[in-house]
């Protein structure tokens, strides 16, 4: 049995084509499979349009959460009830196409692996999104320690076993492609190209896609951390440097003058000290969601 976990919030335009190309694709590895819809809170027609899929076609599910949580909470819902043997994560824009999960299970299957994930030989964004993504993805892997890091996605398919491990991080602050490497287990990974969506705006937008960055940087490393006690090392001894060269000019009566270079220095060093109050700021409140452990969703409805 196949579990196929997508995150639905304002997809009422995609959801009809969805619905056609998961039906086309799906039955050729199997006819034992289980479409879950998680809608995240939608305000649109999604949930209606979701509801009468199930009416028509009970392999189609629904998972109603209480409100909107966020996407990466929504596949953690997902993947909660769950119940097949291979589970596949996918977005619900056609940016990921159904078409490649039959590549996917194969070659897990032939090569006895634990998990597939999709590589993005290429992608059709917008020159800021695609921008921010690259320079993201440069950063991930090199926290990661690998270089199949690098375009990569929740687009993938993983055993039940998998699925049960990724459910042990209880973190509120997650980044799914991360614990997915975290984990370790048998992976690899096939290329496509990833296409524009099939219709409506992107719902990841450029601040939520800098939280979600956030998110995946302060859980996996200590880089920003240490890349200010650097910066602060060097701050330190050119602030000593700088201390010698007035303590000498003043005994030998060259005092040094004019206050421009004076206050640059003053701002500069300030500024390092606001910035690193807010790095510590993202520990501590990360700290602080993980002490208060709320639910990291909340399911109102099955409708199975």
């Amino acid at each position: 049995m196949i579990s196929i976990v997508i995150p639905i919030f304002n997809e009422e335009e995609t959801i009809d084509e969805l619905y056609k190309r998961l039906s086309s694709s799906i039955p050729q590895i199997t006819d034992d499979f289980e479409v879950l819809f998680i809608d995240d809170g939608s305000k649109d027609n999604s949930l209606i349009m979701l509801i009468e899929l199930n009416r028509k076609d009970k392999r189609f599910k629904v998972v109603q959460l209480s409100k909107n949580f966020g996407h990466q909470p929504a596949y953690s819902a997902g993947l909660s009830v769950a119940k097949g043997d291979y589970i596949v994560m996918m977005d619900g824009d056609l940016q990921d196409p159904p078409e490649l999960i039959g590549k996917m299970y194969d070659k897990l299957k032939e090569n006895n692996l634990d998990i597939v994930y999709a590589k993005r030989e290429s992608k059709k964004e917008t020159f800021v999104r695609s921008f921010l993504m690259k320079g993201f993805h440069s950063i991930f892997k090199r926290l990661m320690k690998s270089e199949e890091a690098d375009n990569v996605g929740n687009f993938s398919i993983f055993t039940s076993d998998v699925k049960d491990t990724l459910l042990l991080y209880g973190e509120k602050n997650r980044y799914l492609p991360g614990i997915r490497f975290h984990i370790g287990f048998e992976q690899d990974f096939v290329l496509f190209d990833r296409g524009e969506r099939f219709a409506g705006t992107a719902k990841m937008s450029i601040s939520k896609l800098f939280t979600l960055a956030l998110d995946a940087i302060f859980s996996f490393s200590n880089l920003p951390i240490r890349f200010f006690l650097a910066i602060g090392s060097i701050g330190l001894i050119v602030s000593l440097s700088g201390f010698v060269y007035v303590l000498i000019s003043k005994l030998s009566g060259v005092a040094p003058y004019g206050w421009s270079s004076t206050l640059f220095i003053s701002f500069f060093f300030n500024s390092i000290q606001i910035t690193f109050t807010g790095i510590m700021g993202e520990y501590v409140y990360r700290i602080y969601k993980e002490v208060q452990n709320r639910p990291l969703f909340i399911i109102k409805k099955v409708i199975s």
